[in-house]
């Protein structure tokens, strides 16, 4: 069951989806929690941050698992996830830097790197919350249209549409063509999913992710096959629910 929460702003849809994060926290303070990198992520690790400075939200006892990194990119490069993650949230809170994991897309073997990342979080017990994100051509993590409901992490070649998109960040250098991600047989396994989007850009995307059935040519319809996602919205972002209930 997909349940959707719509706030007016993106700074309000991440607060409220960072609120989530904070009760689940406070509940378990243990939590094993998936979390993402992307524009879409910059306010919601903001309101993380501000949560945690607010005496609000500790990460001292968590265990975190990303959801992708690029293959081929330093850790130092301007574009990295891990630096997205150390300069938004793991360097500006108190999550524990032993228990913070990305999949290392600079490994020599990646075939190797993603069945330790799998094993890794079967050690942890699983996934208890995962964040997401939505590409605009409804991937999630760096899981392309066509990816199997029940792959696993693994090296991807990453969509025309995706390279483009990421082109003037990276330029004037190269754009990876590669990823390295948690499958969405992986996602799925987690205990309970916040997908988060914003922005008209993001509108079409998310029509697709909820209209039945699920299916290849939309990574993120296969949601639908999990007992418990909230979709956190901008108004924006659900522009078209509406229009494609009627269709």
């Amino acid at each position: 069951m997909i349940a959707i929460f719509t706030h007016a702003t993106a700074t309000q849809t991440a607060e409220a989806a960072a609120s989530q994060v904070a009760d689940a926290l406070r509940a378990k303070p243990d939590l094993v929690l998936g979390l993402a990198t992307g524009g879409t992520m910059r306010p919601f690790n903001a309101a993380l941050v501000r949560l945690h400075r607010e005496g609000k939200l500790s990460f001292a006892r968590t265990t975190i698992f990303n959801l992708d990194d690029h293959v081929g990119v330093q850790a130092a490069h301007p574009q990295s996830f891990r630096r997205f993650m150390r300069e938004t949230l793991f360097d500006l809170v108190d999550a524990d830097p032993a228990c913070c994991f990305m999949p290392d897309g600079m490994a020599s073997n990646l075939d190797a790197e993603a069945a330790s990342y799998e094993a890794r979080i079967a050690a942890a017990g699983g996934i208890d919350l995962q964040i997401l994100g939505l590409g605009h051509n409804g991937h999630i993590a760096y899981n392309e249209p066509g990816a199997p409901h029940d792959s696993r992490t693994r090296a991807v070649v990453l969509s025309a549409d995706t390279v483009m998109r990421a082109a003037p960040d990276f330029a004037p250098g190269p754009v990876p063509s590669r990823g390295l991600t948690m499958g969405i047989g992986t996602i799925l396994t987690a205990r309970r999913i916040v997908l988060i989007a914003h922005g008209a850009g993001k509108a079409e995307a998310v029509a697709q992710s909820l209209r039945p059935p699920p299916r290849i040519e939309c990574p993120a319809s296969a949601l639908q096959r999990h007992r418990d996602v909230a979709f956190y919205l901008d108004m924006e972002a659900s522009a078209l629910l509406e229009a494609k209930a009627q269709d």
